[in-house]
């Protein structure tokens, strides 16, 4: 069942601007890192960080705890491992009301050495990314961060492809663990509106009675990230990510500047964002070519993975969209 859509009894314009509880997250540097293997320079991991204490942002994700003995430090910029050192020189002197945030990879990395204790550490937010087959490690994970004094929160990858008998039973499990947030998250950019709610309401059967907040997490194959989002917030997602200028993975995020625009919350600042936008993130979009593009639509349409859209994006001809097509599709 569905909560009531969230009341306003300011007046003001924004019918769901006055949710104290919902809690936006930056993931312009974590999911914008896939696509250059996280080689941002400190200056704009500095310049993103700004913008949104400045925006009154309540979450900065810096990018990945990745085991070192898994990928090269040669290929592989500062924000695929997350030393701490590096997170306090972006970041310099941690502003109160932004706090940071890391994702982990189940099963990629080496947490019970890297994840330093909460006291030891200017992360607030610890995430654990999992696949359905990978639930039992990422619980673990959850378990020890948790244990260390982090807010922990897990997001099931790919759920588009999970069936609903195993996306029941993994609920079942994931809400009995410690895990403050359960994400529903849209990898490969292939859902509608209706089934985001759909997923809403299966997420808030397992999660409310336990205690859990849920969370969205978009991607923008299908140009559906922002009005996807929006869906769930109406339908009582109390995190939401979003990314400035969209950047991310592929086809990108929900653009935090729509995410804003739409809440109407005074605590939140459009300018400091906007801001970013012009003078950080745009002028890298020819170089890292992000989001609107016709393979990221052909791969969320197939409800597939977009790395091969990602190799075809890189190429010189990455505008024969007709070859891409006719390579992934078997559509005559």
């Amino acid at each position: 069942m569905t909560k009531d859509p969230p009341t306003n009894p300011t007046g003001t314009k924004g019918w769901v601007s006055f949710r104290p509880e919902l809690k936006v997250l930056d993931c312009t540097v974590r999911d914008g890192g896939l696509m250059n293997d996280h080689n941002f320079d400190l200056p704009f991991v500095q310049a993103v960080y700004a913008a949104d204490v400045a925006a009154g942002i309540d979450y900065m994700e810096v990018g990945y705890k990745s085991a070192k003995r898994l990928y090269s430090r040669t290929q592989y910029g500062l924000w695929k491992f997350c030393e701490e050192d590096d997170i306090r020189r972006a970041i310099g002197e941690k502003q109160p009301g932004t706090k940071i945030a890391v994702m982990a990879d189940a099963e990629r990395t080496d947490y019970r050495t890297d994840l330093l204790p909460r006291a030891q550490s200017v992360v607030d937010l610890v995430r654990v990314a999992t696949y359905f087959h990978q639930i039992p490690a990422a619980l673990e994970m959850v378990k020890d961060a948790h244990d260390k004094g982090y807010e922990t929160a897990l997001n099931l990858m790919a759920v588009s492809t999970v069936p609903e008998s195993e996306l029941e039973a993994a609920l079942e499990v994931m809400v009995k663990s410690e895990v403050k947030a359960l994400y529903v998250v849209d990898s490969f950019g292939t859902l509608y509106s209706e089934q985001v709610r759909g997923l809403m309401q299966r997420f808030q059967k397992h999660a409310l009675p336990a205690g859990k907040e849920i969370g969205i997490h978009t991607h923008n194959n299908l140009q559906l990230a922002f009005a996807n989002t929006i869906e769930a917030i109406v339908c009582g997602a109390n995190y939401v990510d979003a990314s400035i200028a969209g950047m991310g993975r592929g086809a990108g995020n929900c653009p935090m500047e729509l995410a804003l625009s739409f809440l109407h919350n005074p605590k939140f600042k459009l300018r400091p964002v906007l801001e970013c936008v012009q003078n950080t993130v745009e002028p890298l979009r020819e170089s890292l070519r992000w989001g609107l593009a016709i393979p990221y639509l052909v791969t969320g349409y197939l409800n597939r993975h977009p790395r091969d859209a990602m190799q075809f994006m890189e190429g010189d001809d990455f505008r024969q969209i007709i070859k891409f097509f006719d390579t992934v599709s078997e559509e005559p």
